[in-house]
This record gives C-alpha cells, sequence and structure tokens, in this order.
C-alpha cells in the first residue's frame, strides 16, 4: 500500500472497446469514491488492449471519460506494468476470455513474488458486463470468475450469476449488486419538435435484409410523420469497431435505400446521454440505450418486428412493457413500461439509484483493508489446468500466456514503445483485419449460401 493514506487511490482500468472503457472508467470512478476515507481521493490510470476493437481518438472523444493517463498495451505488456507498479484497484472491462487471461497472469505475479521471498502488491481486482446479459450466460460468467467482485447491474443479474457459480461448486461471493454506471441524466420534459431516436445495435440484427428493413421503417415513419424529428442513431463510423463487429453498417445501406432518407430523418453520432437529452421516444431492437433512456422515464420501445428472439437480445425485455412493433408506434403507440420490471432491473428503482453502488464501495473498501493486513485472499479463478484443461490453455495462449499465466517465449516486451516500423505494420494489419471482416467475410458467407 502507499506509504501514506493521504496519498491518492489508484485504479487501473483495461479495457477492449470504447463501450468497455466508458463501463470500466465510470465503474472505477462510482466503486473507489469514499472507499479508503484519508486519502486525496483517486487516480485513474487507462490501459487500452489492442486488438481488433481498439477504440480510435475519435470514439474516445465521443465517449467523453477521462483519465489521468491513457495507453494501448497487450495483456503481456499489461502484466509486466502490473508487476513493475502494481495499483490498488484493477477493473477489467474486457471480453470474458480475456478477463480469464489477465486473471491467470495476475495469479502469477503474486505466486511468483511469494516464491522469491518478496512482498507482492496484491490490488483488488473488479470485473462485470458493460450491459444486458443476454447470451452465453455460464461461459461468460465462468470466464470472469476469480475476480475479487463481480459486479451485477441488476437485482436479476446478481441473482442469475449466483446460480451459475454455486451450480457448477464455484465460490459466488465475488458476485455483487450494482447497476449500470452510466444511467443519469434529466428526467424526461418533452421537446419541440418531437424527436424519434432509433438506436442502432453493430451485430443485431445480422442480416443485410432486416437492417435494410429496419431502416426502412424508420425512414416510413418520418415520412408519416412529417413534423417529427426521425434520428437513426450511430455506433461508430465505417472502418471503426465497437464492442462488436459490424458487418453491414447503416450508412452505407442508407446509401443504397429505394427513395433514401426523407428530409426529416437523418443519421448521428455523438454521446447517447447528449442525443437522449432531445429524445422524446427511444426505439431499439435490444440495445442497452433502451435500459438509459427508461432510466429518465423517455418513451421507449424495444421492436418486435424481427421476432423476439435470444439471438436478437430483446427475449430480455419480456415482462418490461416496453416491447412494440413499427405498426404500433406509426399508429401513435407509446409503450408504458412495468414499474416491478424496472425495480429487477435497476432503473429508476424508487429513485435509488445512486445508493446503488455502496455494497460494491463496501465490499471494495473491506478488500482494500485486507490487502493492507496482507490477509487478501490469492486470485483463484475456477478454470485451471485441473477444471478445464482442454480448453483453459487455449484462451491463455491467445493473449501469449502459457497454461501457468507466464508469458510465452516472443511475448513482446513493455518497457519500449514500439517503433516506427512496428507501428506501420501493426496499422497494416489492424486495417487488413477490418477490410477482411467487413467485405470479404460478408461476401464469402454470401456465396456459402448459394
Amino acid at each position: 500500500m502507499p506509504a501514506s493514506n493521504r496519498n491518492p487511490l489508484r485504479v487501473a482500468v483495461l479495457a477492449d472497446s470504447d463501450t468497455r472503457w466508458k463501463w470500466g472508467a465510470l465503474t472505477a470512478n462510482r466503486i473507489v469514491s469514499d472507499s479508503r476515507p484519508e486519502s486525496d481521493g483517486h487516480r485513474l490510470s487507462g490501459f487500452l488492449l489492442r486488438g481488433r476493437a481498439t477504440p480510435t481518438p475519435r470514439q474516445l472523444e465521443e465517449v467523453g471519460v477521462r483519465a489521468d493517463s491513457l495507453r494501448e498495451v497487450t495483456a503481456v505488456e499489461f502484466l509486466r506494468e502490473m508487476e513493475r507498479d502494481a495499483p490498488d484497484v484493477i477493473v477489467l472491462a474486457l471480453v470474458g476470455g480475456a478477463v480469464q487471461a489477465v486473471l491467470h497472469g495476475l495469479a502469477r505475479l503474486t505466486e511468483d513474488a511469494r516464491l522469491t521471498g518478496t512482498a507482492p502488491k496484491r490490488p483488488v481486482v473488479v470485473t462485470g458486463y458493460v450491459g444486458v446479459v443476454y447470451e452465453k450466460l455460464a461461459d461468460g460468467l465462468l470466464l470472469r470468475h476469480g475476480a475479487d467482485v463481480v459486479l451485477a447491474n441488476s437485482r436479476q443479474d446478481a441473482e442469475r450469476f449466483r446460480a451459475v457459480y454455486e451450480g457448477v461448486g464455484a465460490d459466488a461471493s465475488s458476485v455483487t449488486e450494482a447497476a449500470l454506471p452510466f444511467l443519469g441524466g434529466a428526467p424526461y420534459a418533452g421537446h419541440d419538435p418531437y424527436t424519434v431516436v432509433f438506436a442502432a445495435q453493430p451485430s443485431v440484427p445480422d442480416s443485410a435484409a432486416h437492417r435494410t428493413y429496419l431502416l426502412r421503417r424508420l425512414a416510413d415513419h418520418a415520412r408519416l410523420h412529417p413534423d417529427r424529428e426521425v434520428l437513426l442513431k450511430l455506433r461508430s463510423k465505417p472502418g471503426e469497431h465497437t464492442t462488436h463487429i459490424e458487418e453491414l453498417p447503416y450508412q452505407k445501406l442508407a446509401q443504397r435505400l429505394e427513395g433514401g432518407l426523407p428530409a426529416n430523418c437523418r443519421l448521428v453520432y455523438g454521446h447517447m446521454g447528449e442525443v437522449l437529452d432531445r429524445t422524446d421516444l427511444l426505439v431499439t431492437v435490444s440495445s442497452t440505450a433502451a435500459l438509459e433512456s427508461l432510466h429518465r422515464r423517455i418513451p421507449t420501445a424495444v421492436l418486435t418486428d424481427l421476432g423476439v428472439r435470444e439471438a436478437l437480445g430483446n427475449h430480455h425485455f419480456t415482462g418490461s412493457g416496453c416491447l412494440a412493433s413499427w405498426d404500433q408506434l406509426d399508429a401513435g403507440h407509446l409503450p408504458v413500461p412495468d414499474e416491478r420490471w424496472l425495480a429487477r432491473q435497476g432503473v429508476a428503482a424508487d429513485g435509488a439509484y445512486e445508493r446503488a453502488f455502496d455494497a460494491a464501495r463496501e465490499k471494495v473498501t473491506g478488500l482494500l483493508a485486507d490487502a493492507a493486513a496482507g490477509r487478501i485472499p490469492p486470485l483463484k479463478p475456477y478454470y485451471s489446468l485441473t477444471t478445464a484443461r482442454g480448453y483453459l490453455p487455449g484462451i491463455l495462449a491467445r493473449h501469449h500466456l502459457g497454461p501457468d499465466g507466464s508469458p510465452l517465449p516472443g511475448a513482446p516486451a513493455a518497457d519500449r514503445d514500439p517503433g516506427p516500423v512496428r507501428q506501420i505494420v501493426r496499422r497494416a494489419a489492424r486495417g487488413a483485419y477490418r477490410h477482411g471482416v467487413q467485405r470479404v467475410a460478408p461476401v464469402i458467407r454470401r456465396m456459402g449460401e448459394l
């Protein structure tokens, strides 16, 4: 621990996309405030995991969350930085496999320090989900097991998370109920002109026909209501990636839309909170933006046009009162949310949102005290070479770690910046990868369907 409790609490956030950076940084700010009362605030160091979804400067600017420092790293580089200068708290805002790899890497660092007789500094490790958990529940949760705190964004998620861990005989004490950290904003009060916003998602739906259908219905709604402003809120520009891969950008589909977009219908980017500031009706298939909208009491519609299906994620909203079709919205229907459903989702639950992070803060405070006293237990993920010998090594190898969590030979060095040639090769490789994902792969799939 720092020499004096007056020193700022030091927090590191490792994220692999723009939305996970937003979740991780905001979560860190919420759960460490007042977690060591005598400290002088906290210092946030940001690390972006190098990969297909590493956010661009434009995406980071749009997210609008600042850090005291921010740089791009590999998993091995991050672990070497943690070995050199460990913070007090680490927030892992990553896909499940990356969380598991970093947990094993951190566990190895602590064990190596113990074997060499040094006193390791054991950070408190926190992880969770960036939004609605509607797929791969068991897989994603078990890959996150081993962190000191696994945050659940609602009471419903906390119950499901504990059931999964207990069902496989894993310790469920890490599961802690909280809420999405980016809810907030002014309560809905109406606007002029009346504004309808469709919150697009990168991967849902995933077919050109279905995405074109949604785009056409949005344009038709604008034509049917010329007094309304109708906005298509996009997450990324072509060539940029976010948490999920977007193979069929709405920007390109709009260019080919028969009849084009009417004058009162346009594409917009920007911070979701700022868009919601002028929204009178939020429409989506299953975006987490629906929860942000419901928290503000903005009328919110989750579309049923393509069915209510697990593959779309809109099945999560059954019982919410928000399911509706474009035909109903065209006719003037406004969904009325079910209050009991909202409460279970941690959305505007009896006005107690600001207290939603109390349990997480209390838990982190206790863990920091344990770490200072040297009694915090070692990181112990459920997956090990005993429980998952055929699965775990592949996950670790993708992040250049061996089965024991140590770096494999040839892992990149963390003590030097990449040279000009390496930077050029890295940019070219990332561009080639994105071209393959967005252009080549869809063509191959279409050919396979012939």
